[in-house]
C-alpha cells in the first residue's frame, strides 16, 4: 500500500472516530410535574455541545423534538415491558415497529434500544432474572428482522452490583455468583451480535452509604492516595468501577465487549455533600476528562451519559432527599453552576422558557406557629410538593419554622400553577406575597409555563450498589400528571422536619 492511500485511510479513521466519538452525552427523564417543552430542552442540549442523549422509555413528545436534531438517541424498554418482549417474539416486533422503525423514518438518529434498566439488581430479588435475556434476544432479533441490526443495537444497562472484586482492586474482578452463568450467556450474546453492555457507576452513591469512603476519589483533580493495581493506578471511582468490568469480561473470555457509561453525576441538593459546590467541580472534572478523550488504564474512551440534563421533582426520595436534584440545570433549565466546556464555551442555560406571575405564597405575619394545624398544613404541602431543599444539609437547611413552612407552601402553590384556591389552601396560616423570600442559598422558585407533564412511570431511583456505587431503578407510580408526589418523599420529609421541628403531630 503507497503511503498516499495509507494516509487517507488515517484522516478517514479520524473523521470515523470523531463523527462517532464520545462527545457530551446525556440522559433525559420524565419524572417531573413539569415538563420543559420538548423543542426547549433538545435546543439546550444542542447549545451545549450534547452529541447523544439516553431517554427512559420511547416518550414520543421528545422523539417528535429530536428529529432532525442529528442527536443520537437511545430509547428504553422500561422494566415492566420485560416479561412481555422476552414471552412474545411479536411484541418485540411491535415495539421496534412503533418505536424505533417509525421514529427514524422521521429523521430520530435511533442507535440503540436500552432493554431493562438495572434489571438484575440484586435487591429485585430475581423479578426480572428470567426476563433479561430473552428480551434482549427478541428485541435484538426484532431490530435484525426490520432491516436495523447493523445501525441499531439494544444493550441492558446493568448496576454496578452485577460484578464485584473480593480482593478491593479491579484485577481481582468476577461476576456476581448468583448470575455468572447468566451474564456469560448475555455478554456472549452481545458479542456475537455487535451489542455493547452498560453499567451506571455513582461514586456519591458510595459517599453516601459509606462514611468511609474517600470523596476525593469521587472526582477527577486528584488529593486521595491512588490505588495501586500492578501495572496500573487509579486515581478515581469511575476508572476502577469501569475497569472492574473490563476484567469481568475478560476473565470470561469477552475483554473487548464495547461498553458504555449509561449513568454518572452528582446531585446537587438534599444532602451535605450533594451541593452545587460539588456537582460543579464534578462535571467539570468530567468534561475536561471527555474533551481531552481520556480512557481508563485499561480501556480507551467510552461513551460516558452525564445523569442526568435536568432535575426531576417527582421522583421517590426512598433512597435519599438528593434524588430530585441529579439535573445539571434545574427544572426550568435554568444554571445551577457554571462549566466550562472548551472552545471558550460556557454552559447556557435554557432559552425562550416563560414564567407564572412573580408572585410566592409564604406564611402570614400573624400565623400562629403553635397551633397544631400549622404543623399538618406543613405536611400537607410537602406530601404534594419536592420539600427536599429543606432537608438536614440541603440548601434551605437551617430555616426557622416559619421559614420552613413558607417553602413549603410555596412549592405546593408553584407544583400546582399558582391556581386560585391552592395558597388559600392554608389559611389562616398562608398569604400571598410579590416580595421573593429567597435568601442566600436557599430560593423560592417561581414555576415556568408549560403545557407538558412528566411520565407517571418512574425511572431511576439510585440505591445501593457495589464498587464505586450505582444506581437502582424503581417502577414506582409517580403520578407526575396530577402533581402528586411519590410518598416516599413524605416520609423522609417527614423524617426531616420532625429533626428540625422536634415533632410534627
Amino acid at each position: 500500500m503507497t503511503p498516499r492511500y495509507t494516509l487517507a485511510i488515517v484522516f478517514l479513521l479520524i473523521f470515523i472516530r470523531y463523527i462517532d466519538g464520545s462527545g457530551f452525552c446525556c440522559n433525559l427523564g420524565t419524572q417531573t410535574t413539569h415538563l420543559l417543552d420538548p423543542n426547549i430542552t433538545v435546543q439546550l442540549m444542542k447549545d451545549n455541545g450534547f452529541e447523544k442523549v439516553k431517554l427512559f422509555e420511547s416518550d414520543g413528545t421528545y422523539l417528535e423534538a429530536l428529529a432532525g436534531s442529528k442527536l443520537q438517541v437511545m430509547v428504553g424498554v422500561p422494566n415492566y415491558l420485560l416479561s412481555t418482549m422476552a414471552t412474545k417474539p411479536e411484541a418485540a416486533d411491535e415495539y421496534v415497529a412503533k418505536n424505533v422503525t417509525h421514529w427514524r423514518s422521521k429523521d430520530v438518529d435511533i442507535r440503540y434500544v436500552a432493554v431493562g434498566n438495572e434489571p438484575l439488581l440484586k435487591s429485585y430479588g430475581g423479578n426480572f432474572t428470567n426476563y433479561t435475556f430473552p428480551a434482549l434476544q427478541n428485541i435484538q432479533g426484532a431490530l435484525e428482522k426490520a432491516g436495523l441490526g447493523k445501525t441499531v443495537k439494544a444493550t441492558i444497562p446493568f448496576n454496578a452490583d452485577i460484578f464485584f472484586s473480593p480482593t478491593g482492586s479491579p484485577s481481582g474482578a468476577i461476576f456476581r455468583p448468583d448470575i455468572q452463568d447468566l451474564m456469560v450467556s448475555i455478554v456472549k450474546y452481545m458479542s456475537e451480535h455487535g451489542c455493547p453492555i452498560t453499567v451506571n457507576i455513582y461514586p456519591f452513591i458510595a459517599l453516601y452509604y459509606d462514611p468511609n469512603f474517600p470523596i476525593d476519589y469521587g472526582f477527577f483533580d486528584g488529593g486521595v492516595a491512588p490505588l495501586v493495581d500492578g501495572k496500573y493506578t487509579y486515581t478515581n471511582a469511575l476508572d476502577a468501577n469501569f475497569d472492574t468490568l473490563v476484567v469481568a469480561l475478560e476473565k470470561n473470555g469477552y475483554g473487548s465487549l464495547p461498553i458504555i457509561i449509561g449513568e454518572i453525576g452528582w446531585p446537587s441538593d438534599g444532602n451535605a455533600n450533594a451541593n452545587a459546590s460539588l456537582a460543579q467541580r464534578f462535571y467539570q472534572g468530567l468534561v475536561k476528562r471527555v474533551r481531552a478523550d481520556v480512557g481508563t488504564p485499561r480501556r480507551s474512551p467510552p461513551d460516558i451519559y452525564m445523569f442526568s440534563l435536568i432535575d426531576e421533582d417527582a421522583k421517590s426520595i426512598a433512597p435519599g432527599p438528593f434524588e430530585p436534584h441529579w439535573g445539571i440545570f434545574n427544572i426550568d433549565g435554568s444554571m445551577k453552576f457554571t462549566l466550562d466546556l472548551g472552545d471558550g464555551k460556557n454552559l447556557t442555560g435554557a432559552k425562550g422558557v416563560k414564567y407564572l406571575e412573580k408572585q410566592w405564597c409564604v406564611v402570614s405575619p400573624d400565623a400562629n406557629v403553635n397551633d397544631e394545624k400549622f404543623r399538618e398544613a406543613i405536611t400537607e404541602a410537602c406530601s404534594h410538593a419536592d420539600c427536599t431543599a429543606l432537608t438536614p444539609g440541603s440548601s434551605c437547611d437551617g430555616l426557622d419554622l416559619k421559614g420552613n413552612a413558607s417553602y413549603a407552601f410555596n412549592m405546593y402553590f408553584q407544583t400546582n400553577d399558582q391556581k386560585s384556591g391552592t395558597c388559600e389552601k392554608f389559611q389562616p396560616y398562608s398569604t400571598i406575597t410579590k416580595t421573593d423570600p429567597s435568601a442566600g442559598k436557599c430560593k423560592y422558585p417561581i414555576m415556568f409555563q408549560t403545557e407538558y407533564r412528566g411520565s407517571e412511570q418512574g425511572h431511576v431511583q439510585h440505591g445501593q450498589g457495589s464498587g464505586s456505587g450505582s444506581g437502582s431503578e424503581s417502577e414506582s407510580g409517580t403520578n407526575s400528571s396530577t402533581g402528586k408526589i411519590n410518598s416516599g418523599v413524605l416520609g423522609a420529609v417527614m423524617l426531616a422536619m420532625i429533626m428540625v421541628f422536634g415533632y410534627l403531630n
